[in-house]
């Protein structure tokens, strides 16, 4: 991904950037707090908050957000120490700027101050050079941290973003391939959203991950995509196919399988293994290689009961039936068309298919259909 320009600026910040950097001084002493402030702003800095009460310090620190904070050691109440600890607290995800004033110079309080997340010291009573160096450096360091964290966090966006768009263009495409075998055969285009939200449903009740099942949501509408291949006077014969049109008729799995085979996308993996095994039965009756129980992919097993599902509820049935009276009739095929287990979790989410039933009408799905042109007789 290419950054603009405009957002890539030089690790030296500029002095004026740094001069406007938020300081907060926390002492208990206001003659320390004054005279530190004075220097400050003798300095050139003018963004500067103090307070003398360290039990402030989070409602503080929460209101400006500073980005370098000169804490005293020894103070009543809360030490700094203890100020330290609670602003770990709070600030979790970012820089923590801490300078710390102290007069103590043996070596264990400064370790101790150091393991607590301060990163520089100045020592009492201030040198005014040397502080001035230190505030300078630490704010541009913090400046310069949060600037990059702006940065990462543009990035995460934009790829957030991109990702959306590719994932909108993706089931677009999917959308108008399926629309392109409704062109063929129309009794075989599902609700797509409907038998989508099935799919993802049984998927989840039969424990495959979110993943999982956000692909087979995805790419179960593409399970009849091999049907372009099928002659039409086959697709369009009312009357019983012939031995050999059967055959023919058999063969769609198969070209669905080449049509979205050799793909790297794991979408595209998860539709060709649909297509190839969504007309196997569990009693090994299917086609087109008499795949028998557990053999047959689990995303294909629950796609052959989400189609049926959706056949039996939806507009492909002259009659259309409630959800319990399909799920009832789908049970009449547990153990020889259908995998009992995924039979079995659709009494388990009834209330969901019922949602889902009403919430996805066929208002759509009959738009759909009116893009189609009439099946050829």
């Amino acid at each position: 991904m290419v950054i603009p320009a405009t957002r890539i600026e030089s690790t030296v910040m500029p002095k004026r950037k740094i001069e406007e950097g938020k300081i907060l001084i926390i002492d208990d002493e206001p003659g320390n707090v004054q005279i530190f402030e004075r220097i400050l702003k003798g300095a050139g800095f003018s963004n500067i908050t103090s307070i003398t009460d360290p039990l402030k310090t989070v409602e503080t620190y929460e209101k400006i957000k500073p980005d370098l904070i000169l804490l005293d050691l020894k103070m009543p109440h809360l030490d700094g120490f203890e100020v330290m600890a609670a602003l770990k607290k709070v600030e979790t995800e970012t820089y923590l700027p801490i300078l710390v004033l102290t007069a103590q110079r043996d070596q264990a309080t400064r370790l101790r101050a150091l393991e607590s997340g301060a990163k520089d010291f100045i020592s009492k009573p201030f040198e005014m050079t040397e502080a001035i160096s230190r505030v300078r450096n630490m704010l541009e360091v913090s400046l310069l941290h949060n600037e990059v964290r702006e940065m990462n966090l543009d990035l995460e966006y934009r790829v957030r973003k991109r990702t959306r768009e590719l994932e909108e263009s993706r089931l677009d495409i999917i959308h108008r391939l399926v629309r392109a075998a409704g062109y063929r055969n129309k009794s075989t285009v599902p609700n797509i959203a409907r038998l989508g939200y099935f799919c993802s449903l049984l998927a989840e009740e039969m424990g495959m991950s979110a993943d999982q099942c956000n692909l087979i949501q995805q790419a179960s509408p593409l399970h009849n995509i091999g049907e372009i291949g099928v002659p039409d006077y086959i697709l369009a014969k009312e009357e019983k196919l012939s031995n050999e049109e059967l055959e023919m008729f058999k063969l769609h799995p198969i070209m669905g399988a080449e049509i979205l085979g050799g793909s790297d996308s794991k979408l595209l993996q998860m539709a060709e293994s649909i297509c190839k095994t969504h007309e196997e039965k569990w009693d090994g009756s299917g086609y087109p290689n008499g795949l028998k129980g557990e053999e047959i992919p689990l995303e294909a097993r629950v796609v052959a009961v989400c189609v049926e599902l959706e056949k039996l509820t939806g507009p492909a049935n002259e009659l259309p039936i409630s959800p319990e009276a399909a799920i009832e009739e789908i049970e009449s095929k547990s153990g020889t068309f259908f995998d009992p287990k995924v039979v079995a979790a659709c009494n388990q989410v009834l209330l969901e298919i019922k949602d889902i039933t009403e919430q996805y009408s066929d208002k759509d799905h009959a738009n759909l259909l009116n893009h189609f042109r009439p099946t050829v007789n």
